[in-house]
């Protein structure tokens, strides 16, 4: 699983994208309520991937890793 930072077709916003997750739809939606949550900000589903916005990678990070999951930084 891999969480990286895009920029692109956003009007330079960055966002955090979680890929790689092996969940059922419903599970994904509730996984992705919860950390949008965390973050204190706003996101969605889209095509199996969490879009959070921001730059949250290091906080997505360790709350995957607190949960059990195993997530890397990607990119820079």
């Amino acid at each position: 699983m891999r969480v990286a930072r895009q920029t692109a077709g956003r009007g330079g916003k960055a966002v955090s994208v979680i890929t790689g997750l092996a969940l059922a739809p419903d599970a994904l939606e509730t996984l992705a309520r919860e950390l949008k949550q965390r973050c204190g900000t706003g996101g969605r589903v889209v095509d199996g991937t969490i879009e959070i916005q921001g730059e949250h990678r290091d906080t997505l990070v360790a709350e995957l890793a607190r949960r059990g999951i195993t997530a890397k930084r990607a990119g820079g």
